[in-house]
């Protein structure tokens, strides 16, 4: 197999496996209903990933290479704090919508297999494993100490800040199967959900945020 036939029956792969997680979940999803969505023998698709989880692990590294560089750059660039939230939304929503399974992928793992993520991270960014929000933490709270004494926000902590921003994010991602049915979503209902929330995030967490 030539390289370029070799990088297209890869990338069909991967395109594939994105399709099934997203409709079955990556516990939900097999890999012979991957290798027929992308029109290979399942002895190929082990050829080139082995397992599920490898596959899996496969697509979370390509979202996050384009996500957290973007996401870092962000939460640690010198950009009013309003700009910097609205950005982080619209990245994290832009960037999740077309892959929604990933952070339930990624919660599984941070269960499991800590290690994984955070040297996957660290290996992405070129920070050291572990040290990855000391890189904007710093920053992030002389803004948000700032915002508080100009009294233009409460005071919040670096911490419980990135974590409200994250959870409010992550959220209807995580909880995509249980929204759809407790609403009657079908995927163009969500993904006008999406657009909604798009909008509506970054108002409310600027209003929770003032004093």
């Amino acid at each position: 197999m030539t390289p370029e036939r070799d990088g297209e029956t890869r990338s069909r792969i991967l395109d594939a496996a994105r399709s099934v997680f997203v409709r079955r979940g990556t516990a939900g999803a097999r890999m012979q209903e991957i290798a027929e969505e992308a029109g290979v023998n399942q002895a190929l698709l082990h050829y080139y990933f082995r397992t599920k989880d490898r596959l899996a692990e496969a697509v979370f590294r390509e979202l996050a290479a384009r996500m957290l560089p973007a996401v870092v750059g962000i939460l640690g660039g010198d950009i009013p704090l309003d700009v910097k939230i609205e950005r982080f939304v619209h990245v994290y929503i832009d960037t999740v919508r077309y892959t929604p399974f990933l952070p339930g992928y990624i919660l599984a793992e941070l269960h499991f297999h800590p290690e994984r993520v955070a040297g996957l991270a660290a290996e992405i960014t070129g920070a050291r494993a572990g040290t990855l929000a000391k890189n904007f933490l710093p920053y992030l709270a002389a803004q948000l100490e700032e915002e508080a004494r100009s009294e233009r926000m409460r005071s919040i902590s670096p911490e419980q800040f990135l974590v409200n921003l994250f959870s409010l994010c992550v959220f209807p991602f995580a909880a995509r199967p249980m929204l759809r049915i407790a609403f009657g979503m079908d995927d163009a209902r969500f993904g006008a959900f999406l657009d909604e929330r798009r909008a509506e995030l970054p108002r409310f967490i600027r209003n929770a945020l003032r004093p």
